[in-house]
């Protein structure tokens, strides 16, 4: 790929997941016959969107960003492994933090020309979501394959255990999306919504336990056990590719799912369907909530009114 000019420190811890460590003690399996996991070659394979700031940063086979109405750049794709999820944050314009399939995290500080990897105290494995938390944009939430929700309070310097995976549909399910959502609901103000492979799910930032999406505040919802309502969700059995919260209105949500792009205007109670094709990601400026761009499998398309029409966006 051109643009030779990255630097990136590889220090990805070696240490076995937890939950594969325990697995594999439980079934009496000595670690030396663990299977070892290569490391993913570089490249931005995606797909996966986000904004920094008016900015569009697409990872699709290349690493690309346009600013604004702007042409098309290719950027130089983090060399510790390709990108599964991207995110940002308006509180920090410039950085990038991107979710890698051979494992960890990479920060970019600069609008994604050059990267870092931080991935000090993370399992090896692929990081299939990440998001920025909506009132702190020094934390990092990071979902990793086969084990949880991880966390980090300094910009991906070092990280902890936040969450284990959701139990779901009688079985531990992993998470596939993360969105930060700023709520006078959550605990604290803040929900960490998560796709899975089916459906929906989040938890208050008190990190106490999964739950459904239903009105009220956190600690009614912890405390009443009530299921969620029945009025248009989003559909059952579906995996969720990706999900958004709208900055500028943090109740509007946007997911991407094999039936469509998603929409709800309550934080995620009710959904409406905006788009019939499969989409595979979704990212929404910081300013814009109305401006929603998605990845299908006929290429990158974009909205002006939230959802209600569509065009193709070019990329060069």
């Amino acid at each position: 790929m051109k643009g030779t000019n990255m630097t990136t420190t590889a220090r990805h811890s070696t240490r076995l997941s937890r939950r594969a460590f325990l697995g594999a003690m439980a079934a009496g399996v000595g670690l030396i016959g663990l299977p070892v996991r290569l490391r993913a070659a570089p490249g931005a394979t995606g797909p996966a969107i986000a904004f920094d700031g008016d900015a569009l940063i697409l990872a699709k086979d290349i690493l690309s960003r346009r600013d604004g109405a702007g042409g098309w750049k290719e950027l130089s794709a983090p060399a510790v492994g390709s990108i599964l999820s991207l995110a940002t944050h308006p509180g920090r314009p410039g950085r990038i933090a991107a979710g890698l399939a051979g494992g960890g995290v990479a920060i970019s500080e600069d609008g994604g020309h050059r990267w870092e990897a931080r991935s000090q105290g993370l399992p090896y494995a692929p990081v299939t979501a990440v998001t920025v938390a909506a009132a702190e944009p020094d934390t990092i939430y990071a979902a990793i394959r086969g084990d949880g929700l991880w966390k980090s309070e300094d910009a991906g310097r070092s990280w902890g255990l936040a969450m284990d995976r959701p139990w779901l549909a009688d079985a531990e399910r992993d998470l596939t999306a993360l969105a930060s959502v700023d709520l006078a609901t959550g605990m604290g103000g803040i929900w960490i919504y998560a796709g899975t492979e089916t459906g929906l799910t989040r938890v208050p930032d008190c990190f106490c336990r999964w739950q459904d999406v239903q009105p009220g505040d956190a600690m009614d919802a912890l405390v009443s056990g009530k299921p969620a309502p029945s009025e248009a969700p989003l559909p059952e059995g579906e995996t969720i590719n990706a999900l958004v919260s709208a900055a500028s209105q943090p109740t509007r949500l946007y997911a991407a799912l094999p039936s469509g792009i998603w929409e709800s205007q309550d934080a995620g109670v009710v959904w409406s369907q905006r788009l019939s094709t499969s989409a595979l990601a979704v990212a929404v400026p910081p300013a814009n909530a109305d401006h929603v761009v998605a990845v299908t499998g006929d290429g990158l398309i974009e909205s002006r009114d939230g959802g209600a029409n569509w065009t193709a966006l070019a990329r060069a």
